[in-house]
This record gives structure tokens, C-alpha cells and sequence, in this order.
């Protein structure tokens, strides 16, 4: 009697103990964000595990001024060339590191191609941008690493392993996404390319302020050394770039420093802003946002160019002729066309239309 009323006992515990986890679980899930409108570039990390096919041989990392200003879609449709952005808002060069790192467990490009703008901040900036360059990533050594390399101070580890401790404050700001995507976050990238059709000219813009040091950080600078490092060994031609951004602005006295380091290491520089007009870049026709990033017309121009340097510098191939390859980016072009035809309905007042007359 006594061993059955254990038994008994035993397995209420466990079922407490099972139904506690099950509603904080299914909590967390509500809670977190899921950048499913307004701040979606939150949710850009998490979609390369999504991907049916990793085998990739240009793999970008880097902050906005790769995932907005270049096209996998179009790298493929005019060159045949398998790529993926693992970008997100901010990234820092330790997160960027730390992704790359991470995307190693699946496939092993050819070409690493990173934007050297986060060279300038030495530790992070923003908790904000760290959960949306972290939160994304699959459990590894690598995100374990990257969360220590990025947290701030106030910050701690546990709220990491689990979210619910840093957003239980959120019910406030719940909205029907959170419950929509409790389990599946929207789609909002094309292989990393986050998409803008509507075009603002850039106009007026600020030139930079005098800085008492425009020296790159030590802490930026060992990253970048990893990072090359790492490339080394895999076998991985690393390419370097500056996006043709006009803004923040990218000091005389910083491109110094990156040129001589890409001259010291044998690495290939390529600054899109000094070729804007060879690559025919028109700031009143090809951003989004007055000159900070491209919208598509500008995407596809320095896809157009890169791919070209890719395929005749590194010998990047032509996979058109992988079946299954092929068969997931026919599935990708038709949904990259119809999000081209919604948007340019959507921004309709503020799109030139014959910049995508495909």
C-alpha cells in the first residue's frame, strides 16, 4: 500500500513538474519577439538553418550594408552563384566572426565576402542589436562564444538560455504576430537579402564630424584576425568590402587602415563607394533611404559587379546545371518576382517602375 501511494506521489511530481515547464515553455514562446513586422531584421539569423540546401559557395557576413545592399537572387540568375547572407542590424565583428564559424558546421564556402563598416566599434553598442544578431543562432560552442564576446555588461548569460527572464515584462506589447508566430517566424529575407523597391533620393547628406581617434579598436582588429585566420584554414578566400553607403560616413583616415591591412595579409579590398560610378550607382534612382542602404535597382548593380569578380577572380562556379540546386532556386525566383510585384504595389507613390521592368 505504502509502495503504491509512492508510486502514486512519484507521478503527480512529475506531472507538476512537466505542466510548469510545458506553460513556461509555451510563455517564452509568446513572449519573445518575433520581428515578424515593424524591426524584422531580428528574425534574419535564424532563417539560414531553414535552408534545404547549405552548400553555399559565397557566404556574406556582415551588418546591413550586406544584407540590404546585395542579392543572392540575382548573383544566381546572372552567374549560376550559390550564396547566402548571414547578416543582421549591427553586427558586430565578433558576431560576425562567430556566425561564420558557425555556418562552417554546415558547408564550407569558397569566398567569405565581409563589410569591414563594423571595424569602428570595438565592444557592443546595444543590447537590442545583440539579441537580434544572437537569439537567432542554433545552440553551439560557437553561440556560447559569441554571446560572451558581445554582452554588455548589464547583461547576463542565463537571460540568453532563457529569454523568458529578460522578456517576461512584455505582455504590454503583445500583439496578434506574437501569437500567429509562436512557432514559425514569417519569411522575410530572400538567402539573407532583406528587399526595398521604393527609392528616396539622397539629398543633403552630412559629412562626418572630426574624431579625437580614428584608430580601430585592438578588440576589432583580433576578430579580423581570426576571421582571416579561420578563412586560412578552410581554405576560404576572404573579400573584403565597404558598401557604397553614404552614410555613416566611412573617414579617409579609416580606409588607411583597412587598405593597409588588406595589403600587409595579401587580402582583396574592394571599396564600392570609390566605384560607384563605373558600377553606374545613381543615388537619386538606387536608395531606399536618402544614401544609408540600396534599394533593389542599386542591389542588383553590385550584385552585378561582385558577381563578376567572383566568377573571374576566385573562380566561383556556375551551378545551373546542379538539378537540385536548381530546382530550390526556381522555387526561390518565383517568390522573390511576387515580392518584387508587392512591393512595387505597395510603394507605388514612391517607385520608379521602369528600374524593374524584368
Amino acid at each position: 500500500m505504502e509502495k503504491t501511494s509512492r508510486s502514486k506521489l512519484f507521478i503527480k511530481i512529475v506531472a507538476s513538474v512537466l505542466i510548469v515547464c510545458t506553460v513556461l515553455f509555451l510563455l517564452q514562446r509568446l513572449l519573445v519577439p518575433k520581428y515578424a513586422s515593424g524591426v524584422v531584421e531580428g528574425a534574419l539569423v535564424s532563417e539560414y538553418y531553414e535552408q534545404e540546401n547549405k552548400d553555399f559557395d559565397v557566404l556574406f557576413v556582415g551588418d546591413c550594408e550586406v544584407y540590404e545592399n546585395f542579392s543572392p537572387a540575382e548573383l544566381w540568375k546572372e552567374y549560376g552563384i550559390n550564396s547566402y547572407i548571414r547578416g543582421s542590424a549591427e553586427q558586430y565583428i565578433w558576431q560576425s566572426y562567430y556566425l561564420l564559424e558557425d555556418s562552417l558546421r554546415y558547408h564550407t564556402p569558397k569566398v567569405v565576402v565581409f563589410n569591414i563598416q563594423s571595424l569602428q566599434f570595438n565592444e557592443s553598442q546595444s543590447e537590442a542589436y545583440n539579441r537580434m544578431s544572437l537569439e537567432g543562432m542554433k545552440w553551439s560552442k560557437s553561440k556560447v562564444d559569441a554571446i560572451h564576446a558581445s554582452m554588455k555588461e548589464e547583461e547576463n548569460f542565463i537571460d540568453y538560455v532563457f529569454p523568458i527572464l529578460r522578456y517576461h515584462s512584455r505582455w504590454s506589447e503583445l500583439s496578434l504576430d506574437d501569437v500567429k508566430y509562436m512557432f514559425q517566424s514569417p519569411k522575410v529575407s530572400f538567402n539573407g537579402y532583406f528587399m526595398r523597391v521604393d527609392t528616396k533620393a539622397a539629398e543633403n547628406v552630412p559629412s562626418g564630424r572630426p574624431l579625437a581617434d580614428y584608430s580601430f579598436g585592438e578588440n576589432a582588429w583580433k576578430y579580423l584576425d581570426m576571421m582571416r585566420q579561420l578563412c586560412e584554414e578552410n581554405g576560404i578566400q576572404l573579400v573584403l568590402i565597404k558598401a557604397p553607403s553614404l552614410y555613416p560616413y566611412w573617414y579617409p583616415e579609416y580606409e588607411e587602415q583597412v587598405e593597409e591591412y588588406a595589403s600587409e595579409y595579401g587580402l582583396p579590398y574592394i571599396n564600392f563607394i570609390e566605384l560607384a560610378d563605373e558600377i553606374g550607382i545613381d543615388y537619386t534612382t538606387d536608395t531606399y533611404d536618402a544614401g544609408l542602404h540600396m534599394n533593389l535597382s542599386g542591389a542588383i548593380k553590385l550584385s552585378d559587379y561582385l558577381g563578376k569578380v567572383l566568377v573571374e577572380e576566385y573562380n566561383v562556379p556556375d551551378r545551373r546545371n546542379d538539378k537540385e540546386i536548381s530546382q530550390i532556386w526556381e522555387k526561390n525566383l518565383i517568390e522573390y518576382e511576387a515580392e518584387i510585384d508587392r512591393q512595387i504595389e505597395y510603394y507605388k507613390d514612391n517607385v520608379i517602375e521602369e528600374l524593374y521592368d524584368r
